[in-house]
């Protein structure tokens, strides 16, 4: 058992000092597959199967100062996805969550992490609640299982995602599993998305892409254009996000793109009740 700062952790799973001094935790598997976990914004930014490529993408923008959200890897939107009458994309994906349990399945670290309401999370959204986020690493697959209770006296409703920043070359990346989905596409009038069906069975990136997909499939496919191909499995989470940022990004945006788990519409909560979305990435 590894220890630090008095908490022993399961084997496979680490605490250290990341970028900006930020606390970091590492899972390791006795497969050879690693995944790195900052707790500020419990953002997952590096998951490596056994030959040690990332296939996860953190953009060179990105800062560690615990003030900004992370920009990569695979940030929280919660509990407002999207512009709202909060700040973009909610305040989970900028607040520091804490560790609340370790295990070790047959060699396979796993690590969950909680969040809790505060006067910051109140000063925008005035409800109790708890997150619990828990990271399990295989061979060739990490998943997540998220967690919302509401812990308040009183009903709450949110939105959420899981922006997931995946390595890819743009010009040979695709997805597949989408055709037939109601799609509202955010170019070029973001605030006034234009509504369809989805025509396609391979659906590329050949320019800015932000489009949300209603009522997606429990499975997608994703060809990096880098020689991976991905499987984006979900439970609960009924949606998909496709983005890429085209020349709004010049620096990076050749370099991934986003396919992301989402719930668009509001999920609500009585007091006491709890919302639970799985995700699956696997290689393979």
């Amino acid at each position: 058992m590894a220890s630090l700062d008095q908490r022993t952790y399961s084997p496979g799973v680490r605490i250290s000092e990341g970028n900006g001094g930020l606390p970091k935790v590492s899972l390791s598997s006795h497969h050879g597959s690693e995944a790195e976990i900052y707790l500020f914004g419990a953002c997952v930014t590096s998951w490596k199967v056994s030959n040690g490529k990332d296939l996860l993408f953190v953009r060179p923008d990105a800062v560690f100062d615990g003030k900004k959200p992370i920009s990569g890897g695979i940030p929280h939107c919660f509990p407002q996805f999207g512009p709202g009458p909060m700040q973009q994309h909610g305040f989970a994906r900028n607040m520091s969550w804490s560790i609340s349990d370790s295990d070790n399945v047959e060699g396979d670290p796993v690590v969950t992490l909680e969040l809790k309401d505060n006067l910051y999370s109140r000063s925008m959204w005035d409800f109790s609640f708890q997150a619990l986020y828990k990271v399990s690493l295989h061979s060739k697959s990490i998943s997540t299982v998220l967690t919302i209770t509401n812990t308040d006296k009183k009903p709450f409703s949110f939105s959420t995602a899981l922006h997931t920043y995946f390595c890819a070359s743009v010009t040979g990346a695709s997805v597949k599993g989408l055709k037939g989905c109601k799609m509202l596409n955010k170019d070029p009038d973001p605030s006034n998305p234009l509504e369809g069906k989805e025509e396609r069975e391979v659906i590329t990136f050949p320019g800015f892409v932000d489009c949300i997909y209603l009522d997606a499939p429990k499975e997608l496919q994703l060809d990096n254009g880098l020689g991976d191909v991905i499987t984006i499995r979900n439970t609960n989470w009924s949606d998909a996000v496709l983005w890429n940022p085209h020349l709004k990004m010049e620096s990076c945006y050749r370099d991934f793109v986003c396919v992301e788990n989402a719930k668009i519409g509001k999920v609500q909560l009585e007091p006491e009740q709890s919302w639970v979305a799985e995700q699956q990435i696997a290689i393979g």
